[in-house]
């Protein structure tokens, strides 16, 4: 039900390859972070029993787990994690660039450390205020580290490849260059062979081949990619 609401970005890689989102409005972003929040809670709870019993010392303690609960736990999540904290996870989001690429350090920590204005003036009524103005629902945190929440099924579109023998990555492929691989597949039929080989040209190290053969081994990579063997 949520989805309904929500919108689909289309990005243009550099390469003239369409990737598609599908962003996440503030109802499912709020439920993940109700359940973060939760986790986190509980996590505090065990934590003070643990320390109760060394006094002072214990309370320092507790400071210090809870100042690096409420700042680190959603950005280890979303750097170490594919920009999924456990809330997130369980609502099927995910935290990207705004060209789609997985979130890195100084986004992350940048859009985190930004819920304090987000809260202004109380219970994040500016990050609310800032989500329903924007086209992307991006609150200032979002605006100022260049991220989007989106749907994690959603970033990959259901796609019709050409015909072409599955062929193994020979090298470990970021998620960024899978969905350009998987696309300039997909897209394929659209352009002229020219501009197809063009294309492929751009990606003789990872083909090994060029031209039409080495267009054709990216259409193998693209089906190994999404899943043919």
């Amino acid at each position: 039900m949520t989805e309904r609401v929500d919108t689909l970005r289309t990005i243009e890689t550099p390469e003239g390859v369409e990737l598609t989102l599908r962003v996440a409005g503030p109802v499912p972003r709020a439920m993940a972070w109700v359940v973060d929040g939760f986790l986190r809670a509980c996590g505090y709870v065990l934590v003070g029993f643990g320390l109760a019993f060394l006094g002072d010392t214990g309370t320092g303690l507790f400071l210090i787990v809870l100042f690096l609960g409420e700042w680190l736990y959603p950005v280890g999540f979303e750097v170490y994690n594919k920009g999924e904290t456990p809330g997130k996870l369980l609502f099927g989001l995910a935290v990207v660039h705004d060209d789609g690429t997985p979130v890195g350090w100084n986004a992350s920590l940048l859009r985190n450390l930004l819920r304090v204005a987000d809260f202004l003036p109380f219970a994040y009524l500016l990050g609310i205020l800032s989500m329903l103005i924007s086209r992307d629902f991006k609150r200032l945190g979002d605006l100022a580290a260049g991220t989007v929440v989106t749907y994690r099924r959603g970033i990959f579109r259901a796609q019709q490849l050409p015909a072409a023998a599955p062929v193994p990555a020979p090298v470990p492929l970021r998620l960024d260059e899978q969905r350009a691989i998987i696309d300039f597949a997909a897209r394929s039929e659209e352009w002229t062979q020219e501009r197809v080989e063009e294309l492929a040209e751009l990606l003789t190290d990872l083909s090994g081949a060029e031209g039409e053969a080495g267009a054709k081994r990216l259409y193998g990579l693209a089906r190994w990619l999404q899943g043919s063997r």
